[in-house]
């Protein structure tokens, strides 16, 4: 069942989303060559805590750690540890925290030093996948319509989508309906309709598809060991378009006005 959120839900869900967003804008001042992903991850853990949330990965389904750390030819859900970053890394940084109830997440690939053109052009061409799946995320819409349009940009440049994971509604649960794959056909899958808040998070491959998941049962990698990369934003679906709420910005995004959170709950 997709749940529409109330007014109020929202800005619980922006609440978390902006400690997201704010983490891990201070995370790109400390992923350099000879930090461990272990050192990350305690300070994204230090500055959720700080910020009067929880983190949201810890111990969720046995989850050992807060932050996902993600380098090169891994996807998603890399594991935190001693392993330190290199010069010309990749690095994929995936975040949740829980604030009063409500769920945030984000993620973002960062490039450790200098990076190869190749690495470089997936990062960007993945991070604008996602600017172009967001702007799907329309009232009217069906879910077929973002997944149709990541997968159409993507393909187009030579990269491939992951299929095994996708995005996913959010709220009081880090999952929750619909499931927003980053392939599809458009216009099928459920309708979008304003007060529903999506995680909306492409993850684009150099090469193929296709997927393995390490000894520790997490870390996923392309079995082809080609480069990946992940952007993810949490967003609110407005009768006047989708609000970004884990972006970082001077001006707070401007949510669902009451009259249209009664509507929708109506």
């Amino acid at each position: 069942m997709v749940h529409i959120k109330s007014l109020e839900d929202v800005e619980k869900i922006r609440k978390a989303s902006q400690i997201v967003g704010r983490t891990l804008q201070l995370l790109v001042q400390y992923v350099h060559a000879g930090i461990s992903t272990l050192e990350l991850d305690s300070i994204a853990e230090s500055e959720i805590l700080k910020a009067g949330a929880r983190p949201a990965f810890k111990g969720y389904r046995g989850f050992p750690k807060t932050l996902c750390v993600s380098i090169n030819e891994e996807i998603v859900h890399g594991i935190p540890s001693k392993r330190k970053l290199k010069d010309g890394d990749i690095v994929s940084l995936d975040l949740g925290a829980i604030w009063d109830g409500f769920y945030g997440d984000a993620a973002r690939t960062f490039a450790v030093g200098t990076i190869t053109k190749e690495a470089q052009n997936l990062i960007d061409v993945t991070r604008e996948s996602l600017r172009i799946a967001i702007e799907q995320a329309r009232q009217g819409n069906r879910i077929g319509d973002i997944g149709f349009a990541v997968q159409k940009f993507v393909e187009a440049d030579g990269y491939s989508v992951v299929r095994e994971f996708v995005g996913h509604g959010i709220g009081r649960n880090l999952h929750e309906d619909p499931q927003i794959p980053n392939y599809g056909k458009p216009g099928q899958g459920p309708r979008i309709k304003a007060g529903m808040v999506f995680a909306i998070e492409p993850m684009v491959c150099q090469g193929g598809p296709e997927v393995e998941i390490l000894d520790d049962n997490w870390t996923a990698i392309t079995r082809d060991r080609s480069l990946a990369a992940h952007f993810e934003h949490s967003i609110a679906i407005t009768e006047d378009g989708p609000v970004v709420l884990s972006e970082i910005s001077e001006v707070e995004p401007v949510l669902i006005t009451a009259e249209v959170a009664e509507r929708a709950e109506n």
